[in-house]
């Protein structure tokens, strides 16, 4: 008798844990029944994000580091499994290389982006970059695995947590990226990666109250009225390139904060 295997059912990840849709809806995608996620997925999502945003940026710099190289880690056990739902080794292996390289940043930002201020008066006068918080990010279609790395690795770098919105269209390489950090030490509720319509699920992201910056890379079609809704609460509002590795990339989503203290005292 021949064995019929195990489909695989393509989840969210929301918390550190992957549930279905609130809404048990599903769409199709790359040959898939994927998870549609809701408005109600959203809320869950930023509550669980701004839930673990403060743990994961009060961890030393140096420990975010470790944790996003152990995704880098855990991405390299499956380059055969990842390169199967892309468009391949190459983008599998750039998309690990992305993630080391930003791990190695995220001690060395405040030597590089904070500054030690000359005053004329005896005081010292300190800038230091600090997290946004929950960041939201509208992830490009292409490429489907590396964009979206490179839009939620630069924001996890600074200390901020994410709600991403996977690519509509190839979404399985987000999927099999949330089983990478579920496995890498990331605390749940870091990073929650939603599959969906991304029409459907941008606007809430977009206007709600409890998100402090959004990242549009991947809004085509939506960015001005995103770009509205995020007005309502003077969101940050972050544009950048499907596949891009800079410095500025992190301190799109870092706050500076100028601290002054007497000295000798």
């Amino acid at each position: 008798m021949t064995r019929l295997p195990v489909r695989k059912t393509y989840k969210l990840f929301i918390g550190g844990t992957f549930p279905r849709s609130e809404s048990g809806r599903t769409y199709e995608a790359q040959g898939q029944n994927v998870a549609r996620a809701s408005r109600k997925d959203v809320r869950d999502s930023v509550v669980a994000a701004r839930g673990a945003q403060g743990k994961w940026a009060g961890a030393t710099a140096y420990n975010r580091g470790q944790v996003l190289y152990r995704v880098a880690e855990m991405m390299e056990a499956r380059v055969a499994e990842f390169a199967e739902l892309c468009t391949g080794k190459d983008e599998v292996h750039r998309s690990i290389d992305r993630w080391v390289w930003y791990a190695g940043f995220a001690d060395k930002l405040a030597q590089v982006l904070g500054s030690s201020n000359p005053v004329a008066g005896p005081y010292f006068n300190f800038t230091i970059p600090e997290p946004t918080g929950v960041v939201a990010v509208v992830a490009p279609d292409e490429p489907p695995l590396l964009g979206l790395v490179s839009r939620i690795a630069p924001a996890l770098t600074g200390g901020n947590a994410v709600v991403a919105v996977a690519s509509e269209v190839q979404p399985l390489a987000a999927i099999e990226l949330a089983e990478a950090i579920a496995t890498a030490d990331v605390p749940g509720g870091v990073v929650n990666l939603l599959t969906g319509h991304r029409a459907e699920l941008a606007p809430w992201l977009a206007s709600h109250m409890d998100v402090n910056a959004i990242d549009l890379t991947g809004a085509d079609g939506l960015r001005s009225d995103l770009e509205v809704a995020a007005a309502e609460n003077v969101k940050r509002v972050v544009v950048g390139a499907p596949d891009s590795q800079s410095l500025y990339e992190i301190s799109a989503f870092l706050e500076l904060k100028t601290v002054w203290h007497p000295i000798g005292t």
